[in-house]
């Protein structure tokens, strides 16, 4: 103000007005920016993995062929996208783990790794009950490196995990979480329920699905498959299935282009096992045939028989399996999901109003 005395009324305005300026000037500069600090140990430790894993986790995208009409030409066009990732290298091939809900149904499917770089990709095998599925892509030169493989069976809720996908398309993105539960079972979109499922707090969306979930360490321990939303989009309940299970069906499909879950050496039909346990008054489930040579077989175990006249004679009716009940074929399931062929179960049975326990042992059924 006291460099504006003795200006006249306008001269005095213009004064003001040129002060005011030059302190808003100096009041636009930009602020210092204050030193950060190390990072702390968890981002570092996020960083680090992200860094290692995302080169090996890829984009799968699904074509549908559509015919069209006017001049009868063929095209592909997109039909959904998902996620993967690399298991293994063959030496010019990588083999690549998704979903089998990613690809269901899909003519074909592409697979773009993190560098941009993208391959048509070939169907190895699926295995609907696990919501597995294996691709194959020919990448000649700097192909990624196979993800670090852990182990679900020693996993703890609480642990932190990380997950890394495309959801939305938003190729490579991560996020993290804990483990919530573990042993969970779900509804697939088929219809087939899917046992053992990690459930994990960790954004998973649309897209997301046949991505990995790892562990602290930066291992494989879940492919993650589904989410539990009202919306659609991700309400913090997500589901993977465990590194056990895809260590176990994984070789399977990429040997034999399918997943045959080991057997005790009988078949059950539910609907025919309800009809016979209700007319009996006792809960299980009734054998309905045995297969020849087969553990059950050797054991004894008898099937039900249909009558000429249109009657059942009843045979054995399962109801324990290692001690725990069983009374539905997906709970039959579920208990010798995690078995290999080799292991001994010991199964509880009813024959003619008496039980017996006998230890049977579970085969690979013959493949056609």
């Amino acid at each position: 103000m006291k460099r504006c005395r003795g200006f006249k009324a306008m001269g005095l305005a213009l004064c003001l007005s040129l002060m005011a300026m030059s302190v808003s000037a100096k009041q636009a500069q930009p602020r210092p920016v204050s030193p950060r600090g190390p990072l702390a140990a968890d981002e570092v430790s996020n960083i680090d993995i992200f860094r290692r894993a995302s080169p090996s986790v890829v984009y799968i995208t699904t074509l549908d062929q559509v015919l069209n009409l006017l001049t009868m030409n063929v095209r592909e066009v997109p039909r959904g996208t998902g996620s993967g990732f690399v298991w293994d290298d063959q030496g010019g091939s990588l083999h690549i783990v998704t979903n089998y809900h990613v690809v269901a149904g899909a003519r074909a499917a592409k697979v773009r790794l993190s560098d941009q770089r993208t391959y048509d990709a070939k169907l190895v095998g699926v295995s609907p009950e696990n919501d597995l599925a294996v691709l194959r892509v020919i990448v000649p030169e700097r192909r990624p490196t196979p993800l670090p493989l852990g182990s679900s069976r020693d996993l703890l809720v609480g642990q932190r995990v990380i997950a890394i996908g495309n959801p939305f398309g938003l190729d490579h993105t991560l996020t993290t979480g804990v483990v919530s539960a573990l042993d969970r079972s779900i509804d697939g979109e088929d219809g087939r329920t899917v046992h053992h499922l990690i459930q994990t707090d960790a954004a998973i969306n649309p897209g997301n699905s046949g991505g990995p979930l790892l562990d602290s360490a930066g291992r494989l321990i879940g492919v993650n498959t589904a989410i539990y939303s009202p919306s659609g989009a991700s309400a913090g309940i997500g589901f993977a299935v465990p590194a056990d299970t895809v260590n176990r069906v994984v070789p399977e499909l990429i040997a034999f282009g399918e997943y045959v879950r080991p057997s005790l050496g009988f078949s059950v039909i539910e609907r025919v096992s309800a009809f016979i346990t209700r007319q009996l008054g006792i809960k299980g489930l009734a054998i309905v045939e045995v297969t020849p040579g087969s553990s059950a077989a050797e054991a004894g175990l008898k099937a039900s028989r249909m009558t000429r006249d249109g009657g059942v004679i009843p045979g054995d009716v399962i109801q324990t399996i290692d001690g725990q009940p069983v009374e539905t074929v997906a709970e039959m399931d579920r208990l010798l999901d995690t078995r290999q062929a080799g292991e001994k179960v010991r199964v509880g049975y009813w024959r003619d109003g008496h039980v017996f326990q006998q230890v049977l042992t579970l085969t690979v059924p013959r493949r056609q």
